[in-house]
């Protein structure tokens, strides 16, 4: 059975309000992280997403999540 392909994309933000974009393609079984910001490229057959939040941080030191930022309060 033939499997497609897919983009799915994150990111985060840095302590100066800069936002930096990751992109993970799925080509098959295949997964590559690609960061819009550095062009750094990576292959990852396995936490494809936990890899790109390490380059995120690591590289750019962009943590916050926008995401958190729109979730209601408790």
């Amino acid at each position: 059975m033939p499997q497609g392909n897919s983009t799915s994309k994150g990111s985060r933000w840095d302590q100066h309000g800069r936002e930096h974009i990751v992109r993970v393609q799925r080509t098959g079984v295949q997964r590559t992280i690609r960061c819009d910001t550095c062009g750094w490229r990576r292959g990852a057959q396995f936490l494809p997403w936990l890899k790109a939040e390490e380059h995120l941080a690591e590289a750019h030191q962009a943590t916050i999540d926008p995401a958190a930022d729109r979730q209601p309060s408790r």
